[in-house]
């Protein structure tokens, strides 16, 4: 079975898997085609991360696929140029992009079809064009202005100046023609040669001070997965330099709620969970970075004594005052893909590009749009995710595994950037607390809290959001849903899958 956010990059991973190939053949195909198809949210500029078990593994493997700053990025370069922050749509923002890197990787080491196979489908959808659908011609149409700042991607990604209405077949010629030469000679073809030369020479007419060697250096990294037990379930996570400590977290603290008390919609449910979340957040910006530059507290962070601490705070009569967290940007830009295999290997992989678009900066001669998660770094001396060379920075994407008794039971994932940590507990809750299957807990009304921030989605009825007022809370209901999310359930004992994929970016999860 294999849950993406559009058709297009399922069927094309069903056909993988038909061909002989496995999960991982599987997952990253959908990836490549998502690369192509759905521009908004990621693309081969972008970054990657993956968990995924075999069957008889009693632990996930992790593989970071996220991108470093240049060598020559250091704080005090920015702080000379009076920079409080680094600009979205700068080449300061852009890390070299690692998905191209992570993929080949995985598929080198644990896949089993040939990588040019798993690009076919990429490959075909750049050279032949993709129909856009409505929602993703909807959230295209609100980045004119940042496409028309920078003239390459206006010419690769308008049509006259305008974004592609839905329906219109989107072709890609260029990106085409660089993935044809990656399929032949290998990811190295895009951080050296021709290809790099071409990408770091957009950068560096820009201002950025990246060099062929920032590419040629770079590698992904097999990481050890991190996990917390959740009512006999264990949630495995990608360590920093990712947010997954964040949903392990709050996770970990709502065990000593009793959530099913509540119902799930409800003021109790949904204030508890996010006075977790809100202390949850302020401890990510204060400590999560990039563990080679620096130890980042996992162990203390989970631990039982700060844990009851975390809920100590909490009041079921109002929300805490005086939560000091590091502001980080909005952005929800994602893609969640989620494989299980005949042979039960379980595969969490999420690709991203971070804002809409990224940095909106396009190398037109090789079609590759550059991502901005460079924009997540912090411009300040002795914080933990201050920029410097070689160094990623704290990145907001993480795949999830849900394993019991040492078997893989979902690998899940939600997109939304800052919400997934709180759009991937509760979808564990939905399931673990309130007994729903994978897609009820999926289409469940959503709602996020994270500093003074607290959202919730127009379904939520209106006497939750004014008791929510009540307690201090200021709500807003936001134009677009919360994130997304994928996921495939393993129930052993029927022998079957059972698929979830979101309708509100026409996700699909499809098994034969």
């Amino acid at each position: 079975m294999v849950a993406t956010s559009h058709p297009q990059a399922t069927l094309a991973a069903l056909d993988v898997l038909r061909a002989g190939g496995n999960a991982i053949d599987a997952a990253v195909c959908a990836a490549a085609v998502q690369a192509v198809v759905e521009p908004t949210q990621t693309g081969i500029g972008g970054d990657c991360f993956a968990l995924f078990m075999r069957e008889g593994e009693a632990t996930p493997t992790a593989l970071n696929g996220s991108g470093w700053a240049p060598e020559a990025a250091n704080l005090d370069w920015y702080l000379d140029r009076r920079m409080a922050e680094i600009e979205v749509e700068s080449p300061h923002s852009v890390t070299v992009p690692g998905a191209l890197a992570a993929w080949e990787k995985l598929v080198l080491d644990h896949g089993r079809l040939p990588w040019g196979r798993v690009l076919t489908p990429a490959i075909e959808a750049a050279e032949e064009g993709s129909c856009l659908p409505e929602r993703l011609a909807r959230d295209w149409g609100k980045q004119v202005g940042k496409l028309t700042r920078n003239p390459a991607a206006a010419r690769l990604f308008l049509f006259d100046g305008e974004a592609p209405r839905a329906g219109i077949i989107h072709r890609q010629p260029a990106l085409a023609q660089t993935l044809r030469e990656i399929a032949v000679a290998g990811a190295k073809a895009f951080y050296t040669g021709h290809l790099a030369e071409k990408l770091v020479a957009t950068l560096r007419e820009r201002g950025g001070l990246h060099r062929l060697e920032d590419f040629a250096d770079f590698g992904p990294e097999y990481v050890t997965a991190i996990s917390t037990n959740y009512r006999g379930y264990d949630l495995w996570e990608c360590p920093p330099n990712g947010q997954g400590v964040v949903p392990m977290l709050m996770a970990k603290a709502l065990e000593g709620f009793d959530l099913s008390n509540w119902q799930s919609v409800s003021v109790e449910r949904f204030h508890v969970m996010a006075e977790i979340a809100r202390q949850a957040y302020a401890e990510r910006d204060l400590f999560v970075a990039d563990p080679r530059t620096g130890k980042v507290p996992v162990d203390w962070l989970l631990s039982d004594a700060h844990i009851r601490h975390l809920r100590r705070n909490v009041s079921l009569t109002g929300r805490i005052l005086n939560l000091e967290t590091v502001l980080q940007r909005p952005h929800r830009d994602t893609v969640f893909i989620s494989v299980v295999d005949r042979d039960r290997m379980a595969v969490s992989l999420i690709n991203s590009v971070f804002e809409d678009f990224g940095s909106g900066i396009a190398c037109e001669k090789t079609g590759v749009l550059f991502h901005n998660r460079a924009s997540s770094f912090v411009l300040e001396a002795g914080h933990p995710n201050c920029i410097a060379g070689r160094k990623r920075p704290m990145h907001t994407i993480i795949p999830a595994m849900l394993t019991r008794n040492g078997q893989a039971v979902m690998p899940f994932g939600v997109t939304g950037a800052h919400f997934q940590p709180f759009g991937q507990v509760q979808i564990l809750t939905n399931i673990v607390d309130y007994g729903m299957s994978v897609q009820g807990a999926i289409d469940h009304p959503r709602m996020f809290a994270r500093d003074d921030t607290f959202e919730i989605e127009r379904s939520v009825p209106e006497e939750v959001m004014l008791g929510l007022g009540k307690l201090g809370h200021r709500v807003t209901r936001p134009e677009n849903p919360l994130g997304t999310a994928q996921a495939i359930w393993i129930d052993r004992k029927l022998g079957v899958l059972r698929g979830g994929a979101d309708g509100r970016r026409d996700g699909i999860a499809l098994g034969y």
